[in-house]
């Protein structure tokens, strides 16, 4: 295993509308809308949610001819919204026909989602892959071979089962269904570039469910390819489930210098926010030191000490605040992502705690005195006392923003 994230595996650059997977670029976030694509208006927002959150490439269900038919007027509608994101389509069963006869929707989008395990079955297969690498050529688009093992090419799957019944020393059927796995993405891939469309214009995705079989599944096709990779746990889970196992399985990957773009399947909960998955890769990627999105609030998870609701009142006020402000601070402050705060909750770390960040404030404890002193760059700036602590220090942080980051600081 690669020492450091930062040691990545070398694959091919990918331009997926304009951002770059693989060859050494950053790690790309991506999402998907859960909204009916027919409807072009709904879907357009969520997209622009997506992208506004952080999503630097957004897939989108076609599955049917009124999909397909919207896809132009989701593009139109977000030029309208000033939202420009790389649109994937995701094609099952009907891909080559829903390109074929909807030409407009082929040429909107900027990459196909192929599922060999169901783009065609028997003596069709091969004919409808074919078909849409064909359209992929005409149209100049990239695609993904999307291996599902809730898809799997079960006619693939049987014959190497079978092999291995007549091996002298038979694996573990799990490890017959990871090999399976893999043969699908490659072969599968290899036969696109029969047909023309070069390495740098294909990403492979192996989507499982399970924590231990996509460590397994990725370091076979990092070995055996130099595709870019899509990473993610499919079928994930809803809430802390799906985001711990996730996070799991796809930092031991991205450790070992695997992966060119992620995403998070996390099921929301009824009419929740989709773009937690957004907020999740971008987390784990930073937290990794892989990439920089915003600042990052250090606070501690209180104690005995800490019977006052006061400092985490204050932490999720300051990180709410970042949330909301980064898509102007991110265009009026370049670097901002960078900053460190620190919101602390007594005397024991936060005062050593604040010093260690670019701006910390270490709130009172129990039965500490109500003074809480703030930190910059440091050192002791001041201290706070009364009731408006937090709006002040809201404002400090925004001051510091300004100084440091601002056009005048950067001249």
């Amino acid at each position: 295993m690669l020492t450091s994230p930062a040691e990545r595996r070398q694959t091919h650059a990918v331009n997926v509308g304009g951002v770059i997977v693989g060859g050494g670029a950053p790690i790309v976030v991506q999402s998907m809308t859960n909204t009916d694509t027919a409807d072009a208006e709904g879907t357009a927002r969520q997209v622009a949610a997506l992208a506004r959150a952080g999503s630097e490439i957004v897939r989108i269900t076609v599955d049917r001819d009124e999909s397909a038919k919207a896809v132009p007027l989701i593009r139109e509608k977000l030029a309208k919204m000033r939202v420009s994101v790389p649109i994937v389509g995701d094609f099952h069963y009907n891909g080559h026909t829903l390109l074929a006869e909807n030409p407009a929707c082929a040429e909107a989008l900027d990459k196909y989602r192929i599922n060999p395990g169901n783009v065609g079955f028997k003596d069709k297969k091969d004919r409808q892959f074919s078909a849409i690498i064909d359209l992929a050529l005409k149209h100049n688009k990239p695609v993904r071979i999307g291996v599902n093992w809730g898809s799997l090419d079960q006619e693939l799957l049987t014959h190497l089962m079978d092999q291995n019944a007549k091996s002298a020393t038979p694996k573990p059927a799990r490890s017959v269904m990871h090999e399976a796995i893999v043969q699908s993405a490659v072969l599968s891939a290899e036969r696109a570039e029969e047909l023309g469309l070069g390495g740098d214009r294909i990403i492979i995705s192996a989507k499982v469910s399970a924590v231990q079989d996509l460590i397994a599944v990725y370091s076979m096709l990092a070995e055996r390819c130099r595709y870019a990779l899509h990473l993610g746990l499919t079928e994930a889970g809803m809430g802390s489930k799906g985001i711990v196992a996730s996070s799991a399985a796809m930092g031991i990957v991205l450790q070992a210098g695997i992966g060119d773009t992620i995403r998070y399947s996390l099921t929301p909960e009824p009419g929740g926010d989709r773009t937690l998955e957004v907020q999740a890769a971008q987390e784990l990627l930073q937290t990794m030191g892989l990439r920089t999105f915003m600042p990052i609030v250090a606070a501690c998870p209180g104690c005995g000490r800490t019977t006052s609701t006061v400092f985490q009142e204050l932490a999720r006020d300051v990180q709410t605040m970042i949330r909301e402000r980064m898509p102007e601070w991110r265009a009026r402050y370049p670097g901002v992502e960078g900053l460190n705060l620190a919101v602390m909750g007594c005397i024991v770390n936060g005062p050593g705690e604040s010093k260690h960040a670019d701006i910390g404030i270490s709130l009172p404890g129990t039965g500490e005195q109500p003074a809480a002193p703030v930190f910059i760059d440091g050192r002791k700036a001041m201290t706070l006392r009364g009731p408006n602590i937090a709006s002040e220090f809201k404002t400090i942080v925004e001051d510091y923003i300004e100084k440091r980051y601002g056009t005048k600081a950067a001249q």
